[in-house]
Parts: C-alpha cells; structure tokens; sequence
C-alpha cells in the first residue's frame, strides 16, 4: 500500500506532466491555427488543441495545489479540473481525427496534437485516481487522529477522576461537571 507522500510525490510529478502537456498543446495548436487561418477558413475543430491544453495546463495547477494543500475542497476541485481535462482531451482527439481526414497538409501538427492528448487523457485519469487513493489516506489519517483524540480525552477523565477520589473529592464528573 502506498503511503501518503508516495502519493503526493505521484500526483505532483503527474501535475508538472499535464503543465508541460498543456503548454506544448497550446503551442502547438497556436501554430496549427495560424497555419490554418493562413490557408483557408478555420473549421469547428481547429482551436480544440488550444483548448485541451488549457485544461490540462489548469488540471496540472490544481494538482500542484491539491498536493500541497490536501483539503477536502482542493481535492474535489482538482477532480473537478481533472475531468474537464479527460473531456477536453477526449474531444480535441476527436475534432482532429475528423480533420485529418479532410487536410493532409496539417498531418503532422495533427498527429503531434492527437499524441498530446492521449498522453494528458492518460494522466488526468491517472491524476483522478491518485486523488481518490489521497482523499481515502486523508480520511483514515483524520479518523485516526480523533479516535486517539477521544481515548486520550477519555484516560485523561479517568485519571482526575482517581485523583479525586484518592484525594477525597468528589465522586462522580459527569460531562465535564463535578459533583
């Protein structure tokens, strides 16, 4: 089982591969776009790579904030993030695949792009189930600590309670009062 800091250092090394993913898809898709305005008129799905970089460059960010932060709302929004990437990828690939049939003179930047997203689908579903395992460590970890929580507060009555008695105090705490 893996502990909690193999987890993060996974989740942050999978975090920097979605920024480097998003960056390099937006470039990419920078240049196809202005390939593609220069040739002809621009298609539905010829900015897509634009817009799946972004969400992985975002899905990269909240992974790197969800490693560091671990709260219960970074973790949900970064899921969130991560399953705009998965969308974001998944239909990039798809828009391209139905381009690439119509143009071969973008194959190439195409492929690059189509292999961009696959590798970013990867990891946001990666990332999805690292937080998961991340979001059940925490819960363990927190229910372990307020269960030692309450033990301790528990010895810690029964110890002042002994002492009462052997003192010759009071005989019964109930709830905090003496009586």
């Amino acid at each position: 089982m893996c502990t909690s800091s193999q987890i993060i250092g996974s989740l942050l090394v999978l975090s920097v591969l979605e920024i480097g993913l998003g960056v390099s898809s937006v470039a990419v898709g920078a240049v196809s776009f202005s390939l593609v305005l220069s040739e002809h008129k621009p298609q539905l799905g010829d900015s897509s790579p634009v817009w799946s970089g972004v969400c992985f460059l975002l899905c990269g960010i909240c992974g790197i904030l969800c490693a560091k932060k671990k709260t219960g709302l970074v973790m949900i929004l970064f899921s969130a993030c991560c399953i705009c990437g998965l969308i974001g990828g998944i239909l990039n690939f798809q828009f391209l695949r139905a381009l690439t049939k119509k143009s071969s003179a973008l194959y190439s930047l195409h492929l690059a792009s189509m292999s961009l997203a696959c590798i970013g689908i990867g990891g946001c579903t990666l990332s999805s189930w690292l937080t998961c395992r991340l979001a059940s460590y925490e819960q363990r970890r927190m229910f372990s600590e307020r269960e030692h929580s309450l033990h301790h507060s528990h010895e810690m009555a029964e110890k002042e309670m002994t002492d009462n008695l052997s003192n010759g105090g009071p005989h019964l705490i109930y709830n905090g009062r003496v009586y």
